[in-house]
């Protein structure tokens, strides 16, 4: 690691946190009390530390305690606290209490590593389980009553918005070759430039090596650097690192995935548009040679996924700002609402990438369109099989052709035509086919 446990500062606290909401709820206290019913000394650690200090919305909680994780379940059964074994080969059990949910992991060290996953044994020392840990903001810990742990200057590092690994660079990545893809995710959201020389070096040397890493892994850390603050920042030095051919190695320009998340964040205020990550990566896809299906591949994404990114990034109808109302409900009821509006997005985004100043009248036109699509109540087709069956027309492949004609009529006629209107079209369908 570079670096001795003997030579760490002594274990004092070096901070004190205010009391936050998520220590002092109601529910959080009564996992306290069963946690620490033994004696055991029992501290928050990782993102809900690191978030606290720098003022941003603590999302999870997490603890660390000594205690093993049978004694961990035994101690939450007695006080009737639900106990899940969700990752107790590495030491973490999962409590839910009331709608919370909150990991309690044994302190560990590691014993051996191969870049994908690590063997374990427990410990009592918290400094030893705090240089096991990825970055420095990443080993604050903090007891139930504020005191901040910080052996490694975390404090420091996130006060000066630096993203650096606990001891040597090279050494953590190669512990875990994923921690090369987490350190841009920290960057974005807790640094500033320039980056760590030391980590993007570590980073390029060890680019190579993720594809030895799941897809599932990569596509989960992937997904988050998406969805974060300025991804396209992040592809633009992953690009410049030579490790974006590594992970996405069909982007293109990130114009248009700077415009996304514009939109997605600041630009637009309409519940219905959120930041997506289906949606940024087909926005982070070169516009002239997409290959959405090799994507899906590699990240080995869901088949709902895979088929939403290939629908957005090969579509097969065009939106501007000079379609018309009648327009848009009929590719809305061929397309659906969300695929309509993915590509409106879409669309749009890449509009602005080319040209960001169009005026307030075009922006008002697109976002006249997602008033439309938000709106939009898909119209019930009047007739069925049945009725075709009721005209003479064997069951078979006919009647779901005919029905389809028919279907296809009403569309073009902005589903105005009444029911008879459809049944006489059905008929003259028929008719055609035997003449």
């Amino acid at each position: 690691m570079g670096f001795t446990l003997e030579e760490l500062p002594p274990l004092q606290p070096t901070g004190k946190l205010p009391p936050q909401p998520w220590m002092t709820r109601p529910e959080t206290q009564t996992l306290l009390d069963a946690l620490t019913a033994d004696g055991t000394e029992v501290r928050f650690v990782g993102g809900c530390v690191r978030d606290a200090v720098a003022n941003k919305t603590v999302e999870d909680v997490d603890l660390a305690t000594p205690d093993p994780p049978e004694t961990v379940i035994a101690l939450l059964e007695a006080a009737d606290i639900t106990a899940l074994p969700t990752g107790i080969h590495h030491g973490t059990v999962t409590a839910i209490v009331n709608d919370y949910k909150y990991e309690i992991t044994t302190l560990r060290i590691d014993l051996m590593t191969d870049g994908r996953r690590a063997k374990v044994a427990y410990t009592d020392d918290w400094i030893a389980d705090a240089a096991r840990r990825d970055f420095t903001i990443n080993t604050l810990s903090c007891t139930p009553d504020g005191n901040i742990y910080d052996p490694f200057h975390g404090l420091d590092d996130l006060g000066n918005k630096v993203v650096r690994f606990v001891g040597n660079a090279r050494d953590r990545i190669e512990e875990d070759i994923l921690r090369l893809l987490r350190y841009f995710r920290f960057y974005a959201a807790y640094g500033k430039h320039p980056p760590d020389k030391a980590a993007l070096d570590a980073c390029r040397i060890f680019a190579p090596k993720l594809p030895s890493l799941s897809a599932e892994r990569i596509w989960r850390e992937f997904r988050r650097i998406l969805l974060g603050p300025n991804p396209e920042d992040v592809i633009t030095l992953l690009r410049s690192e030579r490790i974006l051919d590594y992970v996405l190695p069909e982007a293109g320009p990130v114009g248009r995935l700077r415009m996304m998340s514009l939109l997605e964040t600041k630009a637009i205020n309409i519940d219905s548009v959120k930041p997506d990550p289906i949606r940024r990566l087909a926005a982070a896809l070169n516009p002239e040679k997409p290959d959405p299906k090799s994507v899906a591949k590699h990240f080995k994404l869901s088949n709902k996924d895979a088929e939403r990114l290939n629908a957005i990034s090969t579509a097969q109808f065009v939106i501007s700002v000079e379609t018309t109302e009648d327009e848009l409900r009929r590719l809305l009821y061929t397309y659906k609402i969300n695929i309509t509006r993915d590509v409106l997005l879409l669309i749009w985004a890449q509009e602005l990438s080319t040209a960001e100043n169009r005026g307030s009248l075009r922006t008002q036109a697109w976002l006249n369109h997602l008033s439309i699509i938000d709106t939009f109540e898909e119209p019930a087709f009047p007739l069925s099989g049945e009725d075709v069956l009721k005209l003479g027309i064997p069951s078979g492949r006919d009647v779901g052709t005919l029905l389809n004609a028919v279907e296809n009529w009403w569309v073009s006629e902005n589903f105005k035509a009444s029911r008879e209107a459809c049944l006489n079209e059905l008929k003259s369908q028929i008719k055609s086919r035997t003449q």
